[in-house]
């Protein structure tokens, strides 16, 4: 969905990531000045921001901020609390693992949306999926649409007619057509870090939920696999 003004400046959601790295190519693509935001949330490790950072300067976006928050004081995922083991047994139908943060997309969108008010951005991008995913609850195409109404709600912009959107290109993308288009559009995917437990050196262990879809993914795309690995 275009925005409806010839406003073309976008906040990105950058977490460091494959998906998120592909969605800053896509808005880029589309012509959009974008604002990278990136969250240090207490999160396992910091080796993704250290890759949000190497692929903001990459693609030379117009801002990128890093906020702060202590989301592991709340806990209750094992990407926040050390205390949960990573699940390595593979993606399990029908279920919400406990990799997934409770709250984390209402909360980084919330973000996202006042810097749109303040940068006066129209567009919010996200690297949601609700395919090739882990089965969270705020991937889902109902809960993006239920936010862009709330956003429009709740803001002086949507109140004053300056709607925003919500953009989640990948929503309805294979993890392989993610590796594809990001290919076309010259992503360097050996920048990322997707892995939930990655070491110091930004080396993945290849065998976490995020890792088997990754390399499946590079694998389906026929795109070489770039990840380093620490183990097999």
């Amino acid at each position: 969905m275009e925005p409806t003004t010839l406003n073309k400046r976008a906040v990105v959601l950058l977490s460091g990531g494959l998906d998120s790295t592909t969605v800053l190519a896509i808005a880029q693509s589309q012509g959009y000045e974008c604002h990278a935001l990136s969250f240090d949330y207490g999160q396992r490790h910091q080796v993704e921001l250290q890759a949000a950072a190497r692929i903001a300067e990459a693609c030379q976006v117009a801002s990128h901020r890093v906020m702060q928050m202590n989301m592991n004081a709340i806990g209750g995922s094992a990407l926040t609390d050390n205390n949960i083991d990573v699940p390595t047994g593979g993606v399990e139908e029908n279920t919400i693992p406990v990799t997934y943060v409770p709250a984390r997309n209402t909360i980084f969108l919330s973000y996202a949306l006042g810097l749109a008010e303040v940068i006066d951005a129209d567009t919010i991008f996200i690297g949601v999926n609700a395919v090739d995913y882990s089965g969270y609850p705020d991937c889902r195409p109902e809960y993006i649409e239920a936010f862009e109404k709330m956003a429009n709600l709740a803001t002086k912009k949507g109140v004053e007619g300056h709607k925003i959107h919500i953009e989640t290109p990948l929503i309805s993308m294979t993890k392989a057509e993610i590796i594809q288009t990001g290919a076309s559009l010259g992503v360097d995917y050996g920048l990322t870090v997707s892995c939930y437990q990655a070491n110091d050196k930004g080396e993945a262990c290849g065998v976490c939920d995020s890792c088997r879809l990754r390399k499946q993914g590079f694998s389906d795309a026929g795109v070489a696999d770039p990840t380093q690995y620490y183990s097999a």
